[in-house]
């Protein structure tokens, strides 16, 4: 609808988080609208601009409160869009799993600011569609896609809201609340909201770049956020007899032929007895490793396989080739292997040998150990190696449960806290704060010592 019903206001300074900016106010059949500007000279030439589609007899629009001439410059950047524009600009340079924690905090934008309307799409409806085939290279509308996922997007680039609107502190808010979210529902970790927060921010810098708003709104607006470092479950911890039970049931997964099991047993030593994460173990490589005949080894780490899903990858190839977690990519983490290792993983390279790189762990094709393939095998494991009542416990569940037993382990054995954190890769306050835990039966014998302290004392 347009009118003539127009009153433009003057030029006003206005404050938001210590910096100045010039808001230019004017009415539209009665209704306000206002655009802030970072200057006096680009207030005024928005003003100027106001006043001649005015002297022109120009009819302004009703709800963008804008002249025809203004609007030729393009209709209102929606978030939708502008989130389009931001992958696209971030996509070649990012890696895997970067790709994917873009990918999971404008799913999770887009669904907080998606318009209770009709028509609106279920929250599963949006987040597939958004996850599998909007915020993915090639876009879509660069390859075929679903009808019904087609159908989502088109009501997301319809009805999504301006950009613009996330200046206004209540749909901040709702924003960053949402990312306190998984895209399940369930409240997500200080590390997870962290993440999603960073590619929020890092958009909406995109944004004020381009000229589409004068500040970064996230900054306005403070919410409480989950709590910093989440203790591991010390149920998941093993003591070292269950640990080196699990590790001996590994090699009974599969038949002896295929050595489905066998081939396994180092990667999984690796994060027990020298606390990697996975993706080193998959990683780790015959020319980085120092293995002697007797007493400690050495293994270089500097690379990691994590599984990434072939639609983040730029090879198409469902691992990642990266440096290590929170390093430098050239950057090198020595890490002692302790006897029991090195003979584990000298027994491997003699029976099965070493991949065409020099990986010691590898699948019967000689690629790469993917996670769902070594978590299945792990379950299989722990059916063999635990009484029932712990295998329906959190002992041990997953692989990375070896990493927490061991940095635990090492822990309870007096070993610097400084020391434990080089070993792993980690900082002393995320150690203290997530792997301090007892080992499993550990408080048995801390009952005994209180009970003979006390006796003494009886």
């Amino acid at each position: 609808m347009k009118t003539t019903d127009v009153r433009i206001w003057g030029v006003r300074p206005k404050s938001r988080q210590g910096k100045d900016t010039y808001e230019v106010r004017w009415t539209v059949a009665s209704r306000e609208i206002s655009r802030s500007r970072r200057t006096k000279g680009l207030a005024d030439k928005l003003r100027a601009q106001l006043l001649m589609a005015q002297e022109n007899g120009e009819q302004f629009d009703t709800v963008t409160g804008l002249p025809p001439s203004m609007e030729e410059q393009g209709p209102l950047l929606t978030w939708y869009a502008f989130a389009l524009k931001y992958l696209r600009m971030k996509w070649p340079h990012a890696a895997p799993n970067y790709r994917d924690e873009i990918n999971e905090a404008l799913t999770g934008v887009t669904k907080a600011l998606a318009p209770m309307r009709s028509g609106r799409p279920s929250d599963e409806g949006m987040q597939r569609a958004l996850r599998d085939w909007a915020f993915v290279l090639p876009g879509p509308d660069e390859r075929d896609v679903p009808p019904e996922a087609r159908a989502v997007i088109d009501w997301l680039a319809k009805n999504s809201p301006p950009l613009a609107d996330l200046k206004k502190p209540a749909v901040m808010r709702g924003v960053l609340e949402a990312l306190k979210l998984k895209l399940n529902g369930e409240a997500a970790s200080s590390e997870t909201f962290k993440r999603k927060r960073k590619v929020l921010v890092n958009a909406l810098n995109y944004a004020t770049e381009l000229g589409e708003l004068d500040e970064n709104p996230v900054h306005g607006v403070a919410v409480k956020k989950p709590p910093r470092v989440v203790p591991v479950d010390p149920r998941v911890v093993a003591n070292p007899q269950q640990a080196s039970n699990l590790l001996g049931a590994v090699s009974y997964v599969g038949g002896y032929n295929r050595a489905r099991g066998r081939r396994l047993v180092g990667l999984f030593g690796g994060m027990y007895y020298a606390g990697m994460r996975p993706a080193e173990a998959v990683g780790v490589a015959i020319q980085d490793c120092h293995l002697p005949n007797e007493g400690w080894g050495l293994a270089n780490l500097h690379r990691t396989r994590p599984t990434a899903g072939k639609k983040w990858t730029k090879t198409g190839e469902v691992h990642d080739d990266r440096g290590l977690k929170n390093r430098a990519p050239e950057e090198v983490r020595p890490t002692p292997l302790p006897p029991v290792l090195v003979a584990m993983w000298r027994e491997s390279i003699d029976t099965f040998g070493t991949a065409d790189d020099g990986r010691l762990f590898f699948n019967e094709r000689g690629g790469l150990v993917g996670s769902s393939t070594y978590s299945r095998v792990w379950t299989e494991a722990r059916e063999f190696a635990l009484p029932p009542e712990l295998v329906a416990s959190p002992l041990a569940d997953c692989p990375y449960d070896l990493r927490h037993s061991a940095l635990s382990t090492w822990l309870n054995a007096g070993v610097d806290p400084t020391e434990v954190a080089e070993r792993a890769g980690n900082t002393v306050e995320v150690l203290l704060a997530r792997y301090a835990k007892c080992l499993h039966g550990r408080h048995v014998v801390a009952n005994q010592r209180i009970e003979k302290l006390l006796l003494e004392y009886a």
